[in-house]
């Protein structure tokens, strides 16, 4: 038997699905909540539900592959929620970092600015400072929970870099020889933009602790249910590694569910050619599918506000989801903006009234007419014990959390503080994933309207009568403008994906004409003299839950067919079955000042000279195909087939183009083959 079970760890659902991995035959699939204080929970409940099904009779002894996608990265770096770190910066020129405004791409806060790093032939431009760099780990190893390292030509030469590791793994062990995590830019990422990598490895760094928690939570569920079978994770690409690989360099895994989302999509609609929107509890990801393929984003992937060299499907992902934050602004009038919807994550008040039900007296006690108060609905609870020193003022707040949930007007008022000092720690808190916040969202109105079942509709219901009365608007209209404005920047959303792929990016909030625009081709605005309209040339394939609520009017917006799959929620977990594994190499060689000098070949273990091109790449060739292999091997690929492609870089000078200059070569190893499955 070639039994593979999927599971997708969503910002709000977990799903599992039970499949075979050889035909695509699916025997069962389930959902359950995600359970953020402790992840295997959700995920036991997910397996249960597919071993539960009395449709088949396949046992958790049967399953040879595990494959697991998930949005938590993603969700993570949208929302700002990573672990604190701290960035090691070799040869980076810190005027000209903030003189141009870059430190707001870095990630992290805690940055330091170190001597040595190399020029653009790997020559070391000037001895790396131990003593700067032992001072900077201590500094910061009690208030992190990761360093991250990046050399300004770290890939050209990698010694930096790897005596900074080792430095740091040197120095923050504890009294179990247990050192903190710590990743290098040459590792991630053989491109040569500096700032863009110190990103992705800063990203990578605060997402470590999150990946570990999960692999060890899935792990720990399987071992317990006696599955002995790999566990894989899906990457970027919608390609797969092993659990391990993963927790070291999660970055890749941004954009797993979504990459996960869009093979699913393929597998269940079987149309190459649409547009595959997914819409999660955090975010909606937008993927072209031409002839079955997504694109790979050759820019590198585009997470909230940071574009990283992580090679991933060309995906557009908005804060918008189940679970997005409805706020009033306004009572509702002609204002464009009476109401905003995401782009932050709360959990519903339906969801958090399951688990704490007195939550709904604490609503009760805010339907007073003149009770007008902005945090009016919004809770606030623990999530996770710091591992680190915090600040006493946040201390004092934790410290009122410890016996469950409180709303946030009463919090303030117990730690004497006002809207926008509580505003910034609430803010600080929710970032390092110490608290979480739960108020009214979308899925609270779809309960209060009768379209999604709940066993606690009566707390969507009070959060819905309190906005409502602050918009000026019955129950039951404020739910339905809720849903149909969802719908609306769902349509928006696509909109924009079209317009930035083909034109520019549109400027709707900066130009007054294109928004009116924009709600003119929506249906939202009329003229007498005028009519727009929008023509989305591809069907939208829809996954996701509950998608039927949303997209029809989206579809009819766009003038363009609507396919909502069976199996449409379970979608990610079955597309983290389909998924092969691929590893890929670039190894840049370089002329040394002049053809006659020579050409430098720089591997992932050094520089290597010489004085013919050929002989380069015939020794970049024997070193890499084995290389390659083994990085193959270590993300758990079986069958392994490997290739070099070469890509020449010359410039035609001279009157009448007569002569040549050899500017370098890219040789791009590639290794591909199919996840390694355990033994019947």
């Amino acid at each position: 038997m070639n039994i593979a079970l999927g599971i997708d760890t969503g910002g709000t659902y977990t799903d599992a699905v039970l499949a075979d991995h050889q035909n695509g035959k699916i025997y069962a699939g389930t959902k359950s909540l995600t359970t953020r204080y402790d992840l295997s929970v959700g995920i036991k409940k997910a397996i249960n539900g597919v071993f539960a099904d009395q449709a088949h009779t396949v046992l958790p002894k049967n399953v040879n592959l595990v494959a697991l996608s998930t949005t938590l990265a993603t969700n993570s770096i949208v929302e700002g929620h990573g672990n604190p770190i701290c960035l090691l910066l070799i040869g980076y020129d810190k005027s000209l970092i903030i003189n141009n405004g870059f430190e707001d791409e870095l990630v992290t806060k805690k940055i330091e600015y170190l001597v040595g790093g190399h020029d653009t032939l790997g020559n070391e431009l000037c001895p790396l400072d131990e003593v700067a760099v032992k001072k900077a780990i201590l500094k910061h190893k009690d208030y992190v929970d990761a360093f991250a390292i990046s050399g300004f030509f770290g890939v050209l030469n990698s010694s930096h870099e790897l005596r900074v590791k080792e430095m740091v793994r040197e120095l923050t062990k504890n009294d179990a020889g247990v050192s903190l995590p710590v990743t290098c830019g040459h590792e991630l990422t053989s491109n040569l933009n500096s700032v863009r990598r110190a990103t992705t490895v800063a990203l990578n760094a605060t997402l470590i602790p999150l990946l570990q928690e999960l692999m060890l939570d899935v792990s720990s569920t399987l071992e317990q249910h006696g599955i002995d079978a790999p566990l894989m994770v899906v990457k970027g690409d919608g390609s797969l590694m092993k659990a391990d690989w993963a927790m070291q360099r999660p970055v890749e895994t941004i954009l797993s569910g979504p990459a996960a989302s869009v093979v699913g999509a393929y597998h269940l609609a079987r149309k190459g050619d649409v547009w595959v929107v997914d819409m999660g509890g955090t975010t909606t990801d937008i993927a072209s599918l031409s002839e079955g393929h997504p694109r790979i984003n050759p820019k590198g992937a585009m997470v909230g506000k940071f574009r990283t060299m992580v090679e991933a499907i060309d995906v557009h992902t908005a804060g918008l989801g189940g679970d997005s934050h409805v706020q009033v602004l306004y009572k509702q009038s002609d204002l464009i903006d009476w109401v905003s919807i995401g782009p932050y994550r709360v959990i519903p008040l339906c969801i958090l009234a399951d688990q704490y039900p007195e939550i709904i007296l604490e609503l009760q006690l805010q339907l007073s007419d003149e009770y007008k108060d902005i945090y009016a609905e919004q809770f606030v609870m623990l999530n996770r014990k710091a591992e680190y020193q915090i600040p006493g003022e946040d201390l004092l707040l934790i410290s009122q959390l410890e016996k469950g949930p409180k709303l946030i007007t009463n919090l303030r008022e117990a730690i004497e503080s006002n809207n926008f000092f509580i505003a910034k720690q609430l803010d600080k808190l929710r970032a390092k994933r110490l608290i979480l916040q739960s108020g009214f969202t979308p899925t609270d109105a779809l309960h209060v309207l009768g379209k999604m079942p709940g066993s606690n509709n009566k707390a969507s219901r009070l959060g819905a009568e309190i906005l409502a009365k602050k918009a000026g608007l019955s129950v039951e209209l404020f739910c339905q403008k809720i849903i149909s404005n969802v719908s609306d920047l769902i349509s928006t959303e696509l909109v924009n994906k079209v317009l930035c792929d083909e034109v520019s990016e549109p400027g709707w909030k900066k130009e007054s004409a294109a928004f009116n625009m924009l709600q003119m081709g929506l249906g939202n605005k009329k003229t007498k003299s005028l009519d727009i309209k929008f023509t989305l040339n591809k069907p939208i394939v829809a996954v996701g839950a509950p998608v039927e609520a949303y997209f029809p009017k989206s579809a009819r917006q766009l003038n363009t067919d609507l396919v909502i799959p069976k199996y449409a929620e379970i979608a990610n977990a079955i597309g983290a079955l389909s998924g092969g594994v691929l590893q890929q190499k670039r190894v840049k060689i370089s002329p040394l000042d002049g053809v006659e000098l020579g050409y430098r070949v720089h591997l992932p273990d050094g520089v290597y000279d010489f004085e013919n091109l050929e002989k380069g790449v015939s020794f970049a060739y024997d070193n890499m195909i084995e290389y390659i292999r083994k990085q193959a091997d270590l993300v758990g690929a079986d069958h392994v087939e490997v290739k070099m492609d070469r890509n020449d870089q010359i410039a035609v000078i001279g009157i009448g183009g007569g002569a040549e200059l050899f500017l370098g070569s890219d040789l791009i190893f590639t290794a591909t083959g199919r996840p390694r499955i355990a033994k019947d």
